[in-house]
């Protein structure tokens, strides 16, 4: 029987000599149980942080000095003997790898037992693993203080040879440390965790089942530039059935037990790793009698079933011949595919800004400019949340054309739900640097002088009044291109830019805010009479829906298939185009090999 306790951690970005001693409170937490466990398995990168870019060459060491100052805090914390498995990032005969330790600690017998480095690093998505890490080479069990183990770092798993060779070496777990960023608020069969961890469920079920092994999934907590780590840590048992499940968005420390007697029974009524010892020879004999056919000729090799299979030259390790599993998708995303989970997506965006502003940033208040629309409304909603309504502070920053309308609904907004509201009147700024200029603004030049006059006005009063400024943009009008540069785009911290106009109708309702403001029309107000739907000469719903499917890669006759006329798609894709550069840092000219951005990486949380 081996006691197991998962470690769900939330690290510091950066900051190894706190999160190590963090960890020693880990050590003292489990050892205040009731049983204390024998082993803490904790997830990947879990002292530094995932996301840290060319960092890794200052965080990155040697599995010795992890091993000593893990054992220095173990003996600080007073616990007895214990096993620990952690990710970190490596530096070993001059190369960087992320890769997982894993140590007894205490003890006559204390020291390294092994270390396992990724072999297979993401480089897709938000992922660039193999731009800071290089891929380690191979994947074996090893002996430990209750019995024999191996480690998959969190993609590693996700390639079902990997996990099936520390199997086949005689593991009886599968330690997976994961650093893995949650995607999906699309309303699932499981209510209240991210769609990304229903899938890891299943490959770790998949792992554990077919091999008859218990695995250990810990997965990182926090959120970092924007991305988050859900959480949602779980163990697997040798049939394939989840044993326990670690909740969402919080630091936890789950306790379970395996008996390891289950191996043999679930062995015994499924013997496929046995199957497969027995076979696997001769599969390999088949791939390497493909192989050398290719070599010579391409020659196809035939079975003896009689079939031709052609030989696929071999890949070089490091590069990506194997295409990631497709996502899987429930059948009604296609008919609805930005339909939300509500509460999920709550919660979601409340964690996200408790981490940023407080745990990351140092901030306790909050402030921005409140509009009385959809969007201002629904970021002050769940700033009010996620602060105390006491620490956020809305602003009414109106010209002297702004509609009535607009300053009542911000009004409504602030009384609903206790937050400070302040009105900065703008019309003499604008006025004066319009009348500066010389001539006289157009409508469109002056609704950028407001714009970036009301921006002025609030990282001022941002400053005055130590409170952090949110942005309230979604993703339809940041796709396309509707906002005034380094004006809206401007706060350092926007929890609702990546959803669409149309998902932020639909968990405004969800939250509560008055129907008044969800259901009026959209409007920068900026010019007297002007709606957002009458700029783009398109509907919300619609735009939404095209930006949707030309972002997941659809080709513009396919987008026209789903029930969208040329010209629609033609305004959408026009304007996607066109406002590229809107999105990006300025263009600065390279003439260095530190240039910002392209060689000096460093992540906005580091």
């Amino acid at each position: 029987m081996l006691r197991l306790a998962i470690a769900q951690v939330r690290p510091h970005k950066g900051a190894y000599a706190e999160n190590l001693r963090r960890f020693g409170e880990v050590f003292r937490a489990a050892a205040a149980a009731a049983e204390p466990p024998d082993l803490i398995v904790a997830p990947e990168t879990a002292l530094t942080g995932y996301f840290v870019e060319g960092a890794v060459r200052e965080l990155a060491m040697p599995a010795e000095r992890l091993f000593d100052d893990l054992a220095a805090e173990h003996a600080r914390s007073g616990a007895g003997e214990l096993d620990v498995c952690l990710g970190f990032y490596e530096v070993r005969d001059n190369r960087y790898f992320n890769s997982a330790l894993y140590a007894a600690l205490g003890g006559s017998d204390a020291g390294i037992r092994h270390v396992h480095r990724k072999i297979f690093l993401p480089t897709y998505g938000v992922f660039d693993e193999e731009r800071f890490v290089e891929p380690g080479r191979t994947m074996e069990a090893f002996n430990t203080r209750w019995g024999r183990a191996g480690i998959a770092i969190c993609e590693d798993a996700w390639h079902s040879f990997v996990p099936m060779l520390g199997a086949l070496d005689g593991a009886q777990l599968i330690i997976v440390p994961s650093a893995s960023p949650a995607r999906g608020i699309e309303p699932d069969a499981d209510p209240g965790r991210p769609s990304s961890l229903s899938r890891w469920e299943r490959i770790i079920q998949g792992i554990a089942g077919e091999h008859g092994v218990y695995v250990a999934l810990a997965q990182l907590v926090g959120f970092e530039g924007g991305k988050a780590f859900p959480g949602g840590s779980v163990l697997a048992g040798p049939d394939g059935n989840l044993v326990v499940r670690g909740p969402v968005f919080e630091e936890a420390l789950i306790h379970c037990e395996l008996d390891f007697d289950e191996i043999t029974r679930a062995r015994a009524d499924a013997p496929l790793l046995s199957d497969l010892e027995m076979r696997l020879p001769h599969l390999l004999g088949s791939l390497h009698q493909a192989r050398a056919g290719s070599r010579t000729g391409g020659q196809a090799v035939r079975p003896s079933g009689g079939h031709a299979v052609s030989a696929p030259e071999p890949a070089p390790l490091g590069t990506h011949a194997h295409a990631r599993p497709p996502t899987a998708r429930p059948p009604d995303r296609l008919s609805a595919p930005l339909a939300i989970e509500a509460p999920l997506t709550r919660r979601w965006l409340v964690e996200f800004l408790r981490d940023e502003l407080i745990r990351r940033r140092g901030f306790s208040k909050a402030i921005l400019g409140l509009s009385g629309g959809v969007d201002s409304s629904l970021v002050a909603y769940l700033a009010a949340e996620a602060l105390g309504p006491e620490n956020v502070i809305g602003v009414r920053m109106p010209y002297r054309t702004s509609s009535p309308e607009s300053l009542e609904h911000a009004s409504l907004v602030a009384s609903e739900i206790g937050i400070e509201l302040r009105t900065v009147e703008i019309s003499a700024a604008v006025d004066g640097l319009a009348g500066a200029v010389g001539d006289q603004p157009s409508p469109g030049r002056l609704g950028n002088i407001m714009a970036r006059t009301r921006m002025i006005t609030l990282f001022d009063l941002s400053a005055a009044l130590a409170a952090l400024p949110l942005g309230t943009g979604n993703k339809t009008e940041r796709l396309l291109g509707y906002f005034t540069w380094h004006a809206d785009d401007s706060p350092p911290v926007n929890p609702i830019g990546d959803l669409f106009k149309s998902q932020v109708w639909e968990l405004a309702r969800a939250i509560g805010l008055p129907d008044v403001i969800v259901s009026k029309p959209a409007s920068a107000d900026l010019i007297h009479g002007q709606t957002d739907e009458g700029d783009f000469g398109i509907s919300y719903p619609k735009a939404d829906l095209i930006l949707h499917w030309l972002l997941l890669g659809y080709r513009d006759a396919e987008v026209v298939a789903r029930g969208f006329t040329e010209a629609e798609v033609a305004l959408v894709r026009g304007r996607l185009d066109s406002t590229h550069w809107k999105r990006r840092l300025p263009t600065v000219a390279m003439v260095s090999q530190t240039a910002i951005g392209e060689y000096y990486l460093r992540p906005v949380d580091y």
